[in-house]
């Protein structure tokens, strides 16, 4: 899954791809270099981040999306949102897929809308919104938590008439989570696919690897490569990715060497 974030403030790549021609241009790069799905984001949920509003979530998203999926047809978008307003335009518009930082806490009618739509979805675990939830999280055991999460999510995914072969799971990686939490999450992420939902690993750039090691996002690449290899063989499916080459290669690796170990 390349990211195509189309806002000013993200924590990467904030403000690169806000215009409608390099959003083309980065979506037929990433799409190039082996990208499956294409995550269209129009608001930005990093640390501290202020929501806006619906409309102008929508006025950033109707400039840029039915433009992707007319260039590019026979790619698989998703849209990072939150709101089943959005989301309803987003399948509109042509995207197949919604990922949800929320994990449809959020807004009650989320998890309607994608069954009306028939949409794939991501949920996420979050504790707390954007604005407050790296203001000292805390957990009794991180992981059982979440999993209790994913079952009481998924419960009502179901229940509103969407099919169980449309659910991914993100465990949230850095969303109201400290650094020891981000990594407690990467040893016991297996633990995740016991109700036979496929996990979706988002850590490119994150802080989880820059305040480890002293680094800024941009220096991240290589400590991204090593969290996508471990992610990979603790059982995630998927990657969400800012650097779609160097993603594939190491998906590659871990392939042949489960090929050969099976």
């Amino acid at each position: 899954m390349g990211i195509l974030n189309i806002t000013a403030d993200s924590f990467y790549d904030g403000g690169h791809y806000q215009e409608t021609v390099s959003a083309l241009r980065h979506c037929e790069k990433m799409l190039e270099a082996g990208a499956e799905i294409i995550d269209v984001g129009a608001v930005s949920s990093r640390p501290g981040a202020d929501l806006f509003t619906t409309n102008e979530e929508l006025t950033r998203l109707k400039k840029v999306l039915p433009e992707l999926t007319k260039r590019f047809p026979d790619a698989v978008f998703s849209v990072d949102t939150f709101r089943s307003e959005v989301a309803n335009f987003a399948a509109d518009s042509g995207a197949h897929m919604i990922n949800d930082i929320s994990g449809g806490c959020f807004d009650e009618q989320m998890l309607h809308t994608t069954a009306k739509h028939k949409l794939a979805y991501v949920l996420m675990h979050m504790k707390g919104r954007p604005d407050n939830m790296q203001l000292n999280p805390t957990y009794n055991n991180v992981c059982s938590e979440i999993r209790s999460f994913f079952k009481q999510q998924s419960k009502k995914f179901l229940e509103a008439g969407n099919s169980a072969d449309a659910l991914v799971l993100d465990p949230g990686f850095g969303f109201g989570k400290t650094l020891e939490h981000n990594y407690q999450i990467l040893n016991c992420l297996k633990n995740f696919t016991q109700d036979g939902f496929p996990v979706l690993a988002a850590v490119s750039r994150k802080s989880m690897i820059n305040k480890l090691l002293n680094l800024k996002p941009e220096q991240a690449l290589n400590g991204t490569s090593v969290l996508h290899t471990i992610a990979l063989l603790h059982g995630a499916s998927l990657l969400r990715v800012h650097d779609v080459k160097e993603a594939k290669e190491v998906a590659a690796i871990v392939k042949m060497l489960h090929h050969q170990m099976n």
